[in-house]
C-alpha cells in the first residue's frame, strides 16, 4: 500500500442528563427484584450514565455527533469543507431515512463528503475506523471522519433489570487523514470478525421491515433491547482477550508491548477480566464505564478521546482499540499514536 490512517483529531460530548444508578432504580417497574446502588456497582462497575432528552433537538444523536464531529476538527485543524468521507457508527439512528451520517453532513456542512451509517453495534466504531482506513489506503480518500455515537435510553427495557442498568447516551469523532505507509503515528492492523448466530445473545426484536411495532408488539416490549447477560458475558471475554492478542501478535508485539488498552466499555468486570486475561495491568486500561455506563459505538472513541486530551496518551505510543457488539461483531485496530 503506498499510503497509511493515521487520527489527527478526537472528540467527545455527552448530553447534561446524569442518570444514578438511584434514579434508575426509581425507574424499575414495581415488582422488579430488588435492586440498588450497591448491586449495580457490583455488577457493572456504573455509578451513573447520561441520558439525552428527547424533546431538545441539540441531543438527538445527529447532534452528539455534531458536537464531537467539531472538537474532532478542530483538534486537527481540519474544517468540515475538507472532509471527503464522513462513516457513521450507531445502532439508535435519528431516522430510519436519511442516514444520520446525511444528517450530520448536513449540519456540519461537509459539502464535499459522502456519508453512510454502519450499524455494527458496539463494535461500530471499529468497523468505521477500518472502513475510513481501507478507503485511504485505496487512495481514494484524503481525510474521513468517524463518528461513534448513540442515544439509546428510548431503547432501554425497563422490565429486565439485567440491561436497563447499563446502557447510556453519548457520542465520540476522529478525524482521520492520509499518511505516508511507513509513517511513525499510523494504523498498524485492524481485525473483523462477525458471528451471526449469536443473534439472539442482544437484539430489538420489532421496529424493523421484518416486525413492525403493532400495539401487541408494544405492550410485549418487543422494541425494546433484549439480552442474555450471563451468555455475552462470557462471549465477550473470550473475544475480546483472542483478538486483542490477534492483533499484538500479527504486528510481532505481546502484551508487554503495549501502552494503553481501550476495550468496549460494556461492564467494568468483562474489562477487569479480559486483562487479566492477557496480563494487562489495570494502570494500562483506560476506564470509562464507571461515569457513563455502555454507550454502545461511543464507548471507544469517547475514551479514547479522553485518553488524550488528558494527556495519558503521548506520542509514539502503541494503543490496541478493541470490542464486541451485537449481531455478533467483534473487532480491533492497533495504532501508533
Amino acid at each position: 500500500m503506498r499510503y497509511a490512517a493515521t487520527i489527527t483529531g478526537t472528540g467527545r460530548t455527552f448530553p447534561e442528563k446524569r442518570v444514578t444508578n438511584d434514579d434508575i432504580v426509581d425507574r424499575l417497574e414495581k415488582g422488579c427484584i430488588t435492586t440498588d446502588d450497591q448491586w449495580i456497582r457490583d455488577r457493572t462497575g456504573i455509578r451513573e450514565r447520561r441520558f439525552s432528552s428527547l424533546k431538545n433537538p441539540d441531543e438527538h444523536n445527529s447532534s452528539l455527533g455534531v458536537a464531537a464531529a467539531r472538537r474532532a476538527l478542530d483538534m486537527a485543524g481540519r474544517t468540515p469543507g475538507e472532509i471527503d468521507q464522513i462513516i457513521y457508527a450507531t445502532c439508535s439512528p435519528d431516522t430510519l431515512l436519511p442516514s444520520t451520517a446525511c444528517w450530520l453532513q448536513h449540519k456540519i456542512g461537509a459539502t464535499q463528503a459522502w456519508a453512510m451509517d454502519i450499524n455494527a453495534a458496539c463494535s461500530g466504531f471499529i468497523y468505521g475506523l477500518a472502513t475510513a482506513e481501507k478507503f485511504i489506503q485505496s487512495g481514494q480518500t484524503l481525510t474521513a471522519l468517524v463518528v461513534g455515537a448513540e442515544v439509546l435510553n428510548p431503547f432501554i427495557n425497563w422490565r429486565d433489570r439485567g440491561s436497563c442498568i447499563i446502557f447510556g447516551d453519548g457520542a465520540g469523532a476522529a478525524v482521520v487523514e492520509r499518511t505516508e505507509h511507513d509513517s511513525p503515528a499510523r494504523i498498524l492492523s485492524s481485525h473483523l470478525l462477525s458471528d451471526g448466530n449469536l443473534w439472539e445473545m442482544l437484539h430489538i426484536p420489532a421496529g424493523g421491515s421484518s416486525m413492525e411495532v403493532t400495539p401487541d408488539h408494544f405492550s410485549k416490549n418487543l422494541h425494546k433491547i433484549h439480552m442474555h447477560g450471563k451468555e455475552i458475558f462470557k462471549v465477550a471475554v473470550r473475544t475480546l482477550a483472542e483478538f486483542a492478542t490477534r492483533s499484538l501478535e500479527s504486528n510481532g508485539f505481546t502484551i508487554d508491548d503495549l501502552d494503553w488498552f481501550i476495550p468496549h466499555q460494556a461492564n467494568f468486570r468483562i474489562i477487569e477480566a479480559v486483562a487479566k486475561r492477557l496480563r494487562c495491568p489495570m494502570e494500562r486500561v483506560v476506564v470509562n464505564v464507571d461515569r457513563y455506563g455502555n454507550t454502545s459505538a461511543a464507548t471507544i472513541p469517547t475514551a479514547l478521546d479522553e485518553a488524550v486530551r488528558d494527556g495519558r496518551i503521548q506520542k509514539g505510543q502503541l494503543v490496541l482499540l478493541d470490542a464486541f457488539g451485537a449481531g455478533l461483531t467483534y473487532g480491533a485496530i492497533l495504532m501508533r499514536w
